[in-house]
């Protein structure tokens, strides 16, 4: 049975094989549908984060220094005159603006003056003086000896400007030369004048008067300088000041002054 069963499976097998080789063909698979749409799927739509701020660096504000207040020099209002009072036993009054020139009269400590007027550059004040004939006599004296209510620069200046007494007897010099040394110095010379020995005021007087406005550290200082020889050194003169050095010489006797001669300044 077994073998019967063999043979019938055997000649299904053929009778099949044999009805492909006549020609049939096998069913194509059938086609999957294609999608031909053209509508665009319906995705999450993308937002894209904020964008990130970029840091940038915002400079510090410039310090600008407060603007610096130059200070203003205030003029001193001007008075007529000032009250002070001597501090020295004695205290020369003369008729210049410095020690060197002549002597007129002498003041008591304590003696009470009144100032009316100043040279442009030292410490010399003009003092208001009557004589014993009620004569106008005013003379010169030193402001470091003197206690002064106020402020002795608010008086006017009136030196130079003054004149001082003429000697009746000697002219001054007719000429002055001055030159720069290699150390800076000016060197002045002048016409030599002779005075005979009775016209000197005393021993001390020195028969040459010699007023200089030189310049030192920006600011011009005008002194006096006396000698008896025709010639004197001023060691210190620099640049740097508004107005020029220049000077002048005069001859001294005890009656007054001859000249002046003015000095031909060297710059600096």
């Amino acid at each position: 049975m077994k073998i019967k069963n063999g043979l019938s499976l055997a000649l299904i097998l053929l009778t099949t094989l044999s009805c492909n080789l006549s020609g049939g063909q096998p069913a194509s698979p059938s086609p999957q549908p294609v999608d031909t749409s053209t509508s665009i799927l319906n995705t999450a739509t993308f937002t894209p984060p904020p964008a990130t701020a970029t840091a940038t660096s915002t400079p510090l504000p410039t310090e600008t220094p407060a603007p610096t207040n130059t200070p203003t020099l205030t003029p001193i209002p001007t008075v007529e005159s000032l009250r002070a009072t001597v501090t020295a036993d004695k205290l020369s009054c003369r008729y210049g603006p410095g020690a060197e020139y002549l002597y007129l009269i002498a003041f008591n400590r304590t003696a009470r003056i009144k100032l009316i007027g100043r040279t442009d550059a030292n410490n010399w004040v003009w003092v208001a003086n009557i004589d014993n004939n009620n004569r106008t006599n005013n003379c010169w004296v030193n402001k470091k000896f003197l206690d002064i209510q106020g402020d002795p620069q608010a008086l006017p200046i009136v030196y130079p400007g003054l004149k001082l007494p003429v000697s009746p007897y000697y002219p001054g010099p007719s000429w002055a030369n001055a030159e720069r040394n290699d150390k800076g110095h000016v060197v002045i010379s002048w016409e030599p004048v002779p005075i005979s020995a009775g016209k000197y005021e005393d021993e001390n007087m020195q028969q040459y008067l010699v007023e200089v406005w030189r310049c030192e550290a920006g600011q011009i200082i005008f002194e006096t300088l006396g000698t008896n020889f025709p010639f004197i050194t001023v060691e210190v003169d620099e640049a740097g000041c508004s107005t020029p050095s220049h000077g002048r010489v005069f001859v001294q006797e005890k009656h007054g002054y001859g000249g002046p001669v003015e000095i031909p300044w060297p710059s600096p």
